[in-house]
């Protein structure tokens, strides 16, 4: 399952559906302060209230992630919703100390050094 689902996102990896260096200064911030955080299913999210700025730029980046997962589906057959979900599971594996994710129970979690990465559920 984990080939298959490597397979999917490698070519979403490279598009940027992860621009870490590109990120804005202040959404850079907020990810450090845990205000934003990684979500099971691909997406970025907030946590608590963080400034309109920020909600603004969360959001920006997840419609540029959407329209990369739809380009993806597209060329490999499968749902957009497959292939945010594959690149859930690697976003999880490269969290630094402190960041925020979301797993599918809702609950939003601090990743600690010393813990396993946090992994969701459907990537086996």
């Amino acid at each position: 399952m984990m080939k298959r689902l490597a397979w999917l996102i490698a070519p979403v990896l490279l598009l940027g559906a992860v621009p870490a260096t590109s990120q804005p200064a202040t959404l850079a911030l907020a990810i450090q302060a845990g205000q934003v955080g990684e979500r099971y299913d691909g997406y970025m999210g907030v946590v608590g209230t963080p400034s309109a700025e920020v909600r603004r730029q969360v959001a920006a980046v997840n419609i540029h992630r959407r329209n990369l997962y739809i380009e993806l589906a597209e060329r490999r057959n499968v749902t957009a919703q497959v292939v945010g979900v594959a690149t859930a599971c690697q976003l999880m594996r490269q969290l630094s100390p402190g960041e925020a994710y979301l797993l599918s129970d809702g609950v939003w979690r601090r990743w600690t050094p010393g813990q396993p990465a946090p992994v969701p559920q459907q990537c086996g």
